[in-house]
């Protein structure tokens, strides 16, 4: 995995720092805070295994601070910290460097409050803020930052980032479902969502095991599940079964329906995005998927 951090322009162009104030859009929330530490020790220099390397995988570095704490929530507080921590001299060099993590949860006060500082930053201090969704940043720190967009990684880069850490059959089926994150990947090697989805498609009464669905958390891999099993369908309709990464139901889909499904897959994933209820969305779902299939079997 730190491979694959380390190859983003985001990482690349930290050695430069030719920024003061930094967003990087990273699509794999999992990974965000790893990617702002790898930045990190670019920024400063930390070569693998030194001790300000340690300390900033540590997040104990003087003069590098992420906030807010790990698993914690943006407040205001952090924002007084923030404010506090910048009037400081850095303590080991002539760089201070502020890690702001999940910054699409950051409240609208937060950031407006930071607005200010992140404009004009005191002299020898840099801030490097992250977030997995460019939307639920406010435009006016957008237009305050240099924007470093990480886009999902190569299907064929995950493989490998997956096979070097987890020696599992199904890498390839689940680097292929990934849609290029790296913790969809790693979520998709137990292959639950795999059978789940092949459910989802064969279930003429639908409404009680969506419900079922809607309450589980990694949504997002069961979407990648659904939508790599319904594209090698899509393969295996069309005579490319070489393309086929995993083995397929036969629930007499024609090509149209699948196509279709597809594309209604990619709009329930964004109504989820935008705080759709998970269990309704579901079930509008399967119910649109089962119409396309009846309407292309006529």
């Amino acid at each position: 995995m730190k491979q694959l951090l380390r190859s983003t322009t985001a990482y690349k162009a930290m050695k430069a720092g030719a920024f003061r104030s930094a967003l990087v859009l990273f699509p794999d929330e999992k990974y965000l805070r790893t990617l702002l530490k790898e930045c990190a020790k670019r920024f400063f220099g930390a070569e693998d295994g030194s001790r300000v390397a340690t300390l900033i995988d540590g997040e104990n570095f003087s003069d590098c601070l992420l906030l807010p704490k790990e698993g914690a929530k943006w407040t205001v507080d952090d924002c007084e910290k923030i404010s506090e921590e910048s009037l400081l001299a850095p303590v080991e060099g002539a760089k201070k460097l502020f890690l702001l993590d999940a910054f699409h949860t950051a409240p609208a006060l937060v950031q407006n409050k930071l607005l200010k500082i992140l404009e004009e930053p005191p002299e020898g201090v840099y801030f490097l803020l992250g977030a997995s969704a460019e939307f639920s940043v406010l435009p006016t720190v957008l237009s305050r930052t240099v924007k470093y967009v990480v886009p999902p990684f190569a299907e064929e880069e995950v493989e490998r980032a997956l096979a070097h850490k987890y020696p599992a059959e199904n890498v390839k089926q689940a680097a292929g479902a990934s849609g290029g994150i790296f913790s969809v990947g790693e979520s998709l090697l137990s292959g639950e969502n795999f059978a789940l989805a092949r459910r989802f498609l064969s279930l003429e009464e639908p409404e009680l095991f969506c419900r079922e669905l809607g309450e589980r958390k990694d949504r997002e891999e069961f979407f990648a599940a659904l939508k790599s099993l319904l594209r090698d369908m899509l393969m295996k309709s069309v005579g490319q079964t070489k393309y086929v990464r995993s083995e397929t139901p036969d629930e007499g889909y024609p090509t149209g329906a699948l196509i279709a499904s597809l594309e209604l897959v990619g709009e329930a994933e964004k109504q989820i995005k935008f705080n759709a209820n998970f269990a309704s969305c579901l079930y509008a779902l399967a119910l649109g998927i089962k119409e396309e299939k009846e309407k292309w079997q006529r």
